[in-house]
């Protein structure tokens, strides 16, 4: 199973929400810059996840884009069910009518488990969590200073 462009990068844009949470909102531009993506691709991703109630945005002078909830109360599989469509690694678990074998597929077995395992660690996984790694990893990083 492999994530689309678009999930990724829609992960990205909530964590620079996560991560500016209770600051104020974000404008499309601010998001771009801070995560070296396209602004239209931005826009297109707020557009899916404020249609789905995760993302709030406000226009004006201090308009701009934040999360509807906090970033505790949004998971990753909440998220990319928005973005992707239901986690499933294959079309069988989603439409039992596409094969006449569901009933009878020992294999199928194997896929339902792999997607409920798929789901509950995705499910485990909040924005804020995903907040607190991130600053453990830059937290990590030595920055250098330099005196001429």
């Amino acid at each position: 199973m492999r994530l689309s462009t678009r999930a990724r990068y829609g992960m990205r844009v909530l964590l620079e929400l996560a991560l500016n949470y209770g600051k104020g909102p974000l404008s499309v531009k601010e998001i771009s810059k801070n995560q070296g993506l396209s602004k239209g691709y931005v826009e297109h991703i707020i557009v899916a996840l404020q249609k789905a109630g995760i993302v709030k945005t406000s226009r004006g002078k201090d308009g701009g884009c934040s999360l509807a909830k906090e970033p505790t109360k949004i998971n990753v599989a909440e998220v990319l069910n928005v973005l992707e469509g239901p986690i499933s690694p294959v079309e069988c678990l989603e439409y039992t009518n596409l094969c006449k074998r569901a009933k009878i597929c020992a294999v199928r077995d194997v896929w339902v488990g792999l997607k409920t395992t798929m789901e509950n660690f995705l499910r485990s996984i909040t924005l804020n969590d995903l907040v607190n790694i991130h600053r453990e990893k830059i937290g990590g990083e030595q920055s250098f200073m330099y005196y001429i």
